[in-house]
């Protein structure tokens, strides 16, 4: 594992994109080709997508989809050597500020039923089950556990997310 030092968080750009497939292709059985980012960039006005860089490397990425009040996580995956150091969840909390940015009020995702530290990650942030979809995920039919978030407009999930913020940047010095 690479130890990392300062994570930051941007927007993806298009000359990313070939280091987010490298990532993608590191972190899932069945990755999305890279015109399907290249779509999310150019084409797709719902999507937000972001990376996060530690020393100018990217080491992880997120994305969302935002219809109406209502924000559809993607995507988040982290480089497997840079795992461990709370990447994945400075990527969710900048997915949930990008969405309070554009107004939702609620998120969603799909997680395998085998992924429980995504699943701990999301609790964390207030995402509780709500469904399972079966043979949700093509490559072994695995069912996905739909989640999703409190009211992200609320005081008291704000409250929620001030505190795990301060936590989280508190870790980080």
């Amino acid at each position: 594992m690479k130890q990392i030092t300062r994570v930051s968080l941007e927007a993806m750009r298009l000359e990313d994109v070939p280091r987010v497939v490298e990532i993608e292709r590191e972190s899932f059985r069945t990755p999305w080709p890279r015109d399907a980012y290249t779509h999310e960039l150019t084409e797709n006005r719902l999507a937000a997508y972001i990376v996060a860089r530690a020393d100018a490397e990217i080491v992880g990425y997120a994305g969302m989809w935002v219809i109406l009040d209502e924000a559809h996580i993607t995507t988040i995956a982290v480089d497997p050597a840079f795992r461990g150091q709370h990447v994945g969840e400075r990527l969710l909390v900048g997915l949930i500020d990008a969405a309070l940015g554009r107004g939702a009020r609620w998120m969603t995702l799909e997680v395998r039923q085998s992924n429980a530290t995504a699943q701990t990650l999301y609790k964390k942030y207030g995402f509780r089950e709500i469904g399972v979809r079966k043979g949700y995920y093509s490559d072994n039919r695995e069912d996905a556990i739909v989640m999703w978030s409190g009211n992200l407009q609320e005081r008291d999930y704000q409250h929620r997310l001030a505190k795990l913020r301060a936590e989280l940047d508190e870790n980080s010095e």
